[in-house]
């Protein structure tokens, strides 16, 4: 939605409108991207224990966070009060360095699985990385626009 010319704020959208505004549309995208992070994480083998748990935290985190503040906004929860505003840019912030972390440290092991006898979950590994940079670019994007409209309000 566009700013109120009276008060200057930038209001968020409820029900619905929330799929229909840029860029909260990222909130379809988000959950999709991470799902499939998430879906491929859990399904690929890494070897390396705690560098799984953080991608399986981060992917899993986000995709409910991400779940959670959608619904919220589509009930309508937020009542326009500025900070919702901030929350939602702090969180999309803090979401982008996690998938950004998950994902260089996914990318890292992959790597490392190009040689020896774990070549057969190279393919898997290769295509959460893949997704897990879209979903980084993702909550980049959003948090991006989200400091925008925190800083128009």
């Amino acid at each position: 939605m566009a700013p109120s010319a009276a008060s200057g704020v930038s209001s968020l959208p409820s029900g619905f409108a929330v799929f229909t505004t840029f860029p909260d549309l990222l909130f379809i995208f988000e959950f999709v991207f991470g799902g499939l992070v998430w879906i491929l994480v859990s399904s690929s083998h890494v070897p390396i224990p705690l560098i799984q748990g953080w991608v399986m935290f981060a992917s899993v985190f986000c995709f409910v966070a991400t779940t959670v503040l959608a619904f919220l906004y589509v009930i309508g929860a937020h009542g326009n009060r500025t900070s919702w505003i901030t929350l939602d840019a702090a969180y999309h912030c803090v979401a982008a360095l996690f998938y950004f972390g998950a994902s260089v440290l996914e990318a890292l092991v992959t790597i490392e699985l190009q040689d020896g006898f774990f070549y057969k979950y190279y393919h898997e590994n290769i295509s959460a990385v893949v997704f897990s940079y879209v979903a980084t670019l993702l909550y980049v994007v959003h948090a991006v626009f989200s400091l925008i409209r925190w800083k128009s309000s």
